[in-house]
């Protein structure tokens, strides 16, 4: 060929080399432009309730159990049926704000907590704590050597009910199971539990787990609302716990 001819192929093969490694470099700076770097994700913080719902009046969060003994909630004094109306100074209004504020508070951290119970507004403190400090304290329960206590009635067959000419709500049984702890101790059907222990009862899901965490073979003092003939007597029963 002449040197015009080697001229022409030299070019060629120059523009297609170039036009075939454009076409494999472009993908690959446009995928290294969009990846860029992403943060690793704040750990969590927990106090030991179940999930937060939003309250009825739409002002606060609430909750129905403590989860786990000696949790930050557990610490507190908090139990089911509060309702969480300020988190570390921040005014709460429903459940997706608490749940971000869980996600940006610091694990360990000390907060003060307003609430109201009854309509009445309290306070307490609390730090909190992982999720997997979490999960080793409801292990440390679920393998508790002194077994679960038991109550005797079914779980669950219980509302949350409102004790007639008071501000209290309590979880009111409906079938107590004969022969167990509460058929023993004279507790009866349609009773309304405000009280287990030391322990205000304002849910099914918190009267179930301190049941639960009640230690088999002791003695609680339970306080109920008892309908005797159209009047309302309250009453203090001594139970003595089952083992499950």
């Amino acid at each position: 060929m002449s040197g015009m001819a080697w001229v022409f192929v030299a070019l060629l093969v120059f523009f297609v080399g170039a036009a075939a490694f454009t076409a494999i470099i472009t993908p690959i700076r446009q995928n290294i432009r969009t990846v860029g770097i992403v943060a690793p994700a704040r750990p969590k913080s927990f106090i030991g309730v179940n999930d937060f719902d939003t309250a009825e009046d739409g002002v606060g969060v609430t909750f129905d159990s403590v989860d786990a003994p000696d949790s930050p909630a557990d610490k507190a004094g908090l139990v089911g049926g509060d309702i969480i109306t300020s988190f570390d100074g921040q005014q709460i209004h429903d459940e997706d704000q608490m749940s971000d504020l869980m996600a940006n508070t610091p694990i360990g951290k000390t907060v003060d907590v307003e609430y109201l119970r009854d309509g009445e507004k309290k306070t307490t403190k609390l730090t909190t704590i992982s999720q997997q400090d979490f999960r080793r304290l409801t292990q440390q329960f679920d393998k508790r050597p002194e077994g679960r206590g038991q109550f005797g009635y079914d779980d669950g067959d219980a509302d949350r009910v409102e004790v007639p000419g008071t501000k209290l709500h309590g979880v009111q049984l409906k079938r107590i199971r004969q022969s167990l702890p509460a058929d023993l101790a004279g507790v009866k059907n349609g009773d309304i539990v405000v009280q287990f222990g030391d322990t205000p009862i304002r849910t099914p899901e918190e009267f179930l787990m301190r049941v639960r965490r009640a230690l088999p073979y002791t003695t609680v003092n339970l306080t109920v609302y008892r309908d005797e003939q159209g009047k309302l007597s309250k009453i203090e029963i001594p139970v003595k716990m089952g083992k499950m």
